[in-house]
């Protein structure tokens, strides 16, 4: 499966950046969070640009890597040039030209839980990528199917962040409603770009405990890297 370019805001914007210098802003819009205007210019950021947990995450990838929802190619690009052998796996029919465009050798045009084929040492999961599985159930369906992809020792290094401060009172408690349906990271989105209205969609942020723990309880071995500096986290999980 592949995101048409009529239902793609943010693949619009990337390409248009590319293409025409084009920089309007995609409109992220939620009832949970604040909205947002997102650059398109932010996707094609340098190595230098990109925060703490990025750069260090690059730094461990090795061997084959797959860098799954590649965007504009921000973390495969500087993989390339570094001598690395990556491929870019990404959804977006757009972004994929946008890839091409850059000289990205390894593009993959595929929804991750369809992809098979190919086993790699590391799979690259940054910008909150896990955030595709939606919800925990989809968290689980994600880390089994990537057991499929990891060659023997492979690892995720994947980045989220813990939500738990957006429901904290001013004197440090945290008020959370303990009969609520969903976990309190499941987070709905839409994106806006121009005339290009994109469907509603869910998006997982997932505390480090809990996903220790599905990790650990599929085979995976967790360990974090590092935090960063408002409630982020670096994540290195590998196959045991």
């Amino acid at each position: 499966m592949t995101l048409r370019p009529e239902l793609d805001p943010m693949g619009q914007a990337i390409y248009n950046y590319s293409y025409f210098n084009d920089n309007t802003p995609i409109n992220v819009l939620s009832q949970v969070v604040e909205d947002e205007e997102l650059p398109p210019d932010y996707f094609f950021r340098s190595q230098r640009e990109m925060p703490r947990l990025e750069r260090l995450a690059l730094k461990r990838c090795k061997g084959k890597i797959l860098d799954i929802g590649a965007g504009a190619g921000c973390h495969s690009v500087y993989l390339q040039k570094s001598g690395k052998d990556v491929t870019a796996l990404e959804i977006s029919q757009l972004c994929c030209d946008v890839l091409k465009k850059r000289g990205v050798d390894k593009i993959i045009n595929d929804d991750i839980l369809t992809f098979s084929g190919d086993r790699f040492d590391t799979i690259l999961m940054l910008m909150n990528g896990i955030g595709i599985s939606k919800n925990i159930s989809g968290l689980k369906e994600l880390l089994t199917h990537l057991k499929k992809l990891l060659l023997p020792n492979g690892t995720i290094l994947v980045d989220s962040s813990d939500l738990i401060y957006l429901y904290q009172e001013e004197n440090g408690s945290i008020l959370l409603d303990i009969n609520a349906k969903n976990y309190y990271g499941e987070i709905e989105y839409q994106l806006k770009y121009k005339n290009i209205v994109g469907e509603t969609y869910s998006w997982l942020f997932a505390d480090n405990v809990i996903l220790f723990e599905i990790a650990e309880e599929l085979g995976y071995q967790a360990k974090i890297i590092d935090y960063g500096p408002h409630y982020d986290y670096l994540a290195e999980l590998t196959l045991l």
